[in-house]
């Protein structure tokens, strides 16, 4: 019997052991898209407890507590103390076998602190105790953890009308990694929520304008879009239900904007047009400055609050959905390409029903000059997991190139979460490595080598134009 997290987990064969263990383990890391606070990455912040570090904001371990029985008080509330909710993520950790939040605990044990116990009631003191002791050491730090998993590049997610504060006071202290911000304009794609006026009110201070239509919206976009192209930005990303392909005209548009500025109730066609617009408008600039942008489509958010009144009985969700989505996927990315305005693109989906209708669209448009320019992004949310990232890796290489994948990400507002990228890591050398022990890749070491570290590494380098 095979022993539980030893240094070969996940690695069944000596291929796949050595790939990891010579070439994929000491690569960098470049996590392109995540969530993290600048601001405790510019104040090098101090963790008071492994409580703060490991289950402040972390919905997957509040998640999986609620599904156990335990009280919201102990997740998100501010009448528990540190070592009361700590000892209620114990108790749940045992009653999550099979979920990948088994495995995340102990990596993140392990490589952080060292910890080789497996985390339960009767560990659970001792456990604390030693996280919150080497907690106080500076090392410990949120830089210092930065460095402990030799975190090369970090993309934060910033909405256009952040002022980068952190981002600025970060690249003058010297940090040697980078902390590059990353634009998110979903708040003003969301123009059927209820603080949407708000929102535009606030892009018109920050962009020094007032803003009352479409056009004039834009023209703030396009400023800030400018300040974050000029405070290192490479990147964008959208977070969207699904892909919009609804027809319009630009006075149809101004129409729209102008009933919810007034307002107005929208109908589910308004909302869909105006959103097609506005992401249509988003890829041409990220276009014009070089950027990759960046779909995650599927979720569907904030669904205690009621979300399907705000647009009525006709939200797009029907019996065909995938081939829906699919269609205006390819409509949408083909009106950009068509316009010559196709920028490099990452599509995540959450359904993983659509891994291969995703995996054959990027080869609908890749432009014969940059290398995987359409790219499948790995395993997001409820996939990234062993099951979900495995899947995602297997239809990627059936129907694209795995070699010119840009790899892993944490999507993550944790400290703790770059062992995502050893996971990540481990399981691609196990799928090459079974592959080569039956005879289904050649054993070329050096040509398995580069695919792996590149995987790792060398693409999102190339890619992302960070440097």
């Amino acid at each position: 019997m095979k022993a539980f997290m030893d240094e070969n987990f996940l690695l069944e064969t000596a291929t796949a052991q050595d790939l990891f263990h010579n070439h994929a383990a000491k690569m960098p890391i470049i996590d392109y898209h995540c969530h993290l606070v600048p601001q405790m990455v510019a104040e090098d912040h101090q963790f008071r407890s492994i409580t703060e570090l490991w289950l402040g904001g972390d919905h997957y371990k509040w998640r999986a507590m609620r599904t156990n029985g335990v009280a919201e008080k102990y997740c998100t509330g501010n009448d528990t103390s540190d070592w009361e909710k700590f000892e209620k993520w114990a108790e749940t950790v045992p009653y999550t076998f099979r979920n990948p939040l088994y495995h995340w605990t102990h990596l993140e044990l392990k490589t952080a602190f060292g910890i080789d116990k497996l985390l339960s009631p009767s560990t659970a003191r001792e456990i604390f105790d030693e996280c919150n002791e080497k907690l106080k050491q500076s090392e410990y730090s949120a830089r210092g953890l930065m460095r402990r998993y030799h975190v090369e590049c970090v993309c934060t997610t910033d909405d256009p009308v952040d002022d980068l504060h952190w981002h600025k006071v970060t690249r003058d202290s010297g940090f040697e990694i980078k902390m590059i911000p990353a634009w998110r304009p979903d708040k003003a794609m969301n123009i059927e929520k209820p603080d949407f006026s708000d929102y535009v009110a606030k892009l018109g201070e920050v962009s020094d304008m007032e803003i009352n239509s479409f056009a004039l919206m834009v023209d703030a976009l396009k400023k800030r879009h400018e300040f974050f192209e000029a405070n290192g930005c490479k990147l964008s990303d959208h977070g969207i239900e699904e892909f919009y392909d609804e027809p319009y005209t630009d006075s149809q548009i101004e129409i729209i904007f102008e009933k919810s500025m007034r307002g107005q109730q929208l109908s589910a066609q308004e909302v869909r047009q105006y959103k097609h617009a506005f992401l249509k408008v988003c890829g041409e600039m990220d276009s014009d400055a070089g950027w990759t942008q960046q779909y995650h489509y599927g979720a569907i958010r904030d669904n205690n609050t009621q979300m399907f009144n705000l647009l009525g009985p006709d939200t797009g969700f029907d019996s065909i959905g995938e081939f829906n989505t699919a269609r205006a996927m390819s409509h949408f990315l083909n009106e950009l390409n068509e316009e010559g305005k196709l920028t490099r693109t990452i599509l995540y989906t959450l359904n993983p029903c659509a891994n291969e209708m995703i995996a054959t669209m990027l080869g609908n448009f890749q432009d014969g000059v940059t290398p995987g320019k359409i790219q499948f992004g790995s395993g997001w949310w409820f996939n990234d997991q062993l099951d979900g990232m495995t899947r995602q890796m297997n239809a990627l290489s059936v129907l694209g190139l795995l070699s010119r994948f840009v790899g892993m990400l944490t999507d993550s507002r944790s400290f703790l979460s770059y062992p995502r990228h050893e996971y990540f890591r481990r399981l691609l050398c196990n799928l090459l490595g079974n592959d080569v022990e039956r005879g289904l890749l050649p054993n070329d070491h050096e040509a398995l080598a580069r695919m792996v570290e590149d995987i790792s590494y060398n693409n999102a380098r190339r890619y992302f134009k960070f440097y």
